[in-house]
């Protein structure tokens, strides 16, 4: 079996499972956050029981709308707090409290480990693969019952394993990566799919860039994004657990594991990537879209607002202006990373660049909450999609690049591939 159908096979109970088979799988934990969780919580109370089934298995974080940006927002965060007292769930994340974007807060605070199964109301939960967990999005009902049951039915997802050889270009990075191997299978390749990133580049990268290549996997359709957990996963998770490192299923895949189809990408000579609208597929070398121009930049959510994010970016950003015109959004993932990042003095660089730093928050992402595009308005953003509206208004423009892309695109004002920045 490869690493997915074994941690399915234990969450079931099954010496094996293979593609195409319908589990009921025991759940290791759940996620919500202030939009899906609501909703969430409406759902449990239906179902009729009094209880959730584990209190220490569900986790609530507030990053989409914080703080709090209307009424309604506002009542929603109030419904989870409650929620959370009534059911003594400890792992509330509020506005603040060491919190921060759902998807950094959980592998930080130690609820991501080697081997478990976990689902999240939010598309993007397949990024705790990069930690060798089976991880997937959900709807807000299935985590209602997932509060009450503690389990959910799911079918085995056949597998691609896409194998990475080969060292990247200067200010080529994990984010380049992925958004070349979408252009490559599309954004309706891998549907149902679970996708296996291995090989020398894989093994070489941080965790950080591993989370970027699995939070993006959903981007063409894939069931999870994972990746085998090693010394670099175990350095990661060190002190951020309660339970012992040796105590986690360091699962690997077999191998005889088959796979629908192995892909193998030598990156040697690919270059900074831009995903063009009105599709995160639609992509192409930043090369061949320089001189696009540009009104906001925006670095950060989920998939690029780490700690190597913000240090790449300050790199290119340090002692230089932001173009006349272009709005800079830096949004570090957690506070964790803000925090640090604010040490190094990486806020301070962003900030005599021209730029605005805000709490971390998805931000602009989703179009709900700061930095949002009015029509016509074009922006290069390190973020995950650019479907039309996404941003904002439906008549804005969304480019997706690295932090790098990015940072390079604020000083030129328009789209510009960071290794032809002047020096």
């Amino acid at each position: 079996m490869n690493i997915s159908e074994k941690i399915l096979a234990r969450a079931s109970g099954k010496d094996k499972v293979s593609p195409g088979e319908i589990l009921d799988a025991k759940v290791d934990m759940v996620m919500v956050h202030d939009l899906t969780g609501p909703l969430a919580v409406e759902s449990f109370r239906k179902i009729g029981v009094q209880q959730v089934w584990n209190n220490q298995k569900i986790v609530i974080v507030f990053d989409h709308q914080v703080p709090a940006n209307s009424v309604k927002a506002a009542e929603l965060h109030k419904i989870m707090r409650e929620f959370a007292r009534e059911q003594k769930i400890q792992s509330l994340y509020d506005v603040g409290e060491e919190g921060g974007i759902c998807h950094q807060v959980m592998p930080e605070k130690g609820y991501v480990k080697p081997g478990a199964l976990i689902f999240g109301a939010d598309s993007h939960t397949c990024t705790y693969g990069a930690f060798g967990a089976f991880a997937t999005g959900i709807g807000s009902t299935e985590a209602a019952a997932i509060f009450a049951t503690g389990k959910i039915w799911l079918k085995v997802p056949e597998a691609i394993k896409i194998s990475v050889r080969s060292r990247f270009q200067e200010f080529v990075t994990p984010k380049d990566l992925t958004l070349f191997i979408i252009g490559q299978i599309g954004v309706d390749g891998a549907i149902y799919k679970s996708v296996e990133f291995t090989g020398p580049t894989i093994r070489d990268m941080s965790v950080a860039g591993r989370m970027t290549l699995c939070n993006m996997a959903v981007e063409m359709g894939a069931k999870n994004g994972i990746i085998e957990p090693d010394e670099n996963t175990l350095k990661f998770l060190e002190g951020r657990t309660n339970e012992p490192l040796e105590s986690f299923e360091w699962l690997k895949s077999d191998h005889d594991a088959s796979y629908e189809r192995v892909v193998d990408l030598d990156v040697a000579n690919v270059e900074p990537q831009v995903s063009c609208p009105p599709s995160v597929d639609n992509v192409k070398p930043a090369s061949k879209v320089t001189g696009v121009k540009v009104d906001q930049a925006f670095i950060g959510s989920c998939t690029n607002g780490r700690l190597e994010d913000l240090r790449l970016a300050a790199d290119i950003l340090k002692g230089r202006k932001v173009k006349n015109g272009v709005r800079l959004l830096v949004i570090p993932a957690s506070q964790e990373v803000y925090l640090q990042a604010l040490r190094e003095g990486l806020l301070e660089i962003f900030v005599e660049a021209g730029g605005s730093v805000c709490n971390p928050t998805c931000g602009p992402c989703l179009g709900g909450h700061l930095g949002i595009l009015a029509s016509g308005e074009v922006c290069i953003s390190s973020s995950n999609r650019n479907f039309i509206g996404r941003m904002g208004s439906p008549e804005a423009i969304v480019y997706l690049a690295s932090p790098a892309t990015v940072a390079a695109s604020a000083l030129a004002g328009r789209i510009t591939d960071p290794r032809e920045l002047e020096a």
